[in-house]
């Protein structure tokens, strides 16, 4: 067997833009991770990092909220975007916590995401008998960023074996590259009636960590999808989804930029704490 047929993963990290991709991503962590104000403070930033990244990924999914908003408020089941942003929220705090399960039970992980994500019964086209499973044909989905086919539920369930064989079998492809793929195919699959975009996103951020490249979870990815804007992270998907050379390296590059942003972003959160502490 090739090596790439053994480790599929390990040949997108060879496209054309993806190995500078990935060299600019280790550089920008390794910055932020070097920064004085980590040494003392990096609860703070992990905290901070959560909260911004649920921010960023809520705006994708429609819920663009200010970030004093979402800090200020505790009712997060008023309507939909309330509920939106409120299960982003939990997710950024689930995702940690998931870490020694996903090596060795991705569907698991990705049900209890949805569990999570989900809340209660109210939130899902489906009701209670929905949550935490992949869709079964003709069930609503509600995802509205995402406007592609909707794959069948037997396409959903097979290629949902298949990542998840990938991720228990390892690979020597760098973090950015195993992530964007993860995130890529749960777009594509929109697995569950609600909320699979949050999840996605979600599962991309424990990857990050897990993989060792962002271990205190400080580089939200989140955010730089956000700050990239709604229609270009639909066009980058939309390279995804041809399966080319050309789109994977162009959504593998664009989830680059988004952990580069996501680093920029708590590099300015460190900067405010030294100013405060100066």
């Amino acid at each position: 067997m090739s090596t790439s047929a053994a480790d599929p993963l390990a040949a997108l990290g060879a496209l054309p833009g993806v190995p500078e991709a990935v060299e600019s991503v280790r550089k920008a962590v390794d910055r932020v991770y070097g920064h004085r104000v980590m040494r003392r403070r990096s609860n703070e930033i992990t905290s901070e990092a959560a909260l911004r990244g649920a921010r960023g990924s809520a705006a994708l999914a429609g819920a663009d909220w200010a970030l004093e908003e979402v800090r200020r408020r505790t009712d997060f089941g008023a309507d939909e975007e309330a509920r939106t942003v409120g299960a982003a929220l939990r997710l950024s705090a689930e995702a940690g916590q998931l870490l020694s399960i996903w090596r060795q039970s991705p569907l698991r992980v990705l049900a209890r995401l949805h569990l999570v994500a989900a809340g209660d019964a109210g939130t899902s086209p489906g009701g209670l008998d929905s949550v935490g499973r992949p869709r079964r044909d003709g069930e609503a989905v509600d995802e509205p960023l995402i406007q592609a086919a909707l794959p069948d539920a037997s396409e959903v369930a097979g290629r949902l074996d298949g990542l998840s064989e990938l991720i228990i079998a390892g690979t020597s492809a760098p973090a950015l590259v195993t992530a964007a793929v993860v995130h890529g195919e749960l777009l594509a699959l929109r697995p569950f009636t609600s909320y699979s975009g949050l999840v996605a996103r979600a599962a991309e951020r424990i990857v990050l960590i897990g993989s060792g490249l962002d271990p205190k979870a400080i580089c939200p990815a989140e955010v730089g999808h956000a700050e990239q804007g709604r229609a270009a992270y639909v066009a980058a998907f939309e390279g995804y989804l041809t399966g080319t050379p050309e789109g994977m390296a162009a959504w593998i590059a664009h989830c680059g930029r988004a952990i580069e942003l996501g680093v920029r972003e708590s590099t300015a959160v460190c900067e405010a704490l030294q100013r405060g502490a100066a």
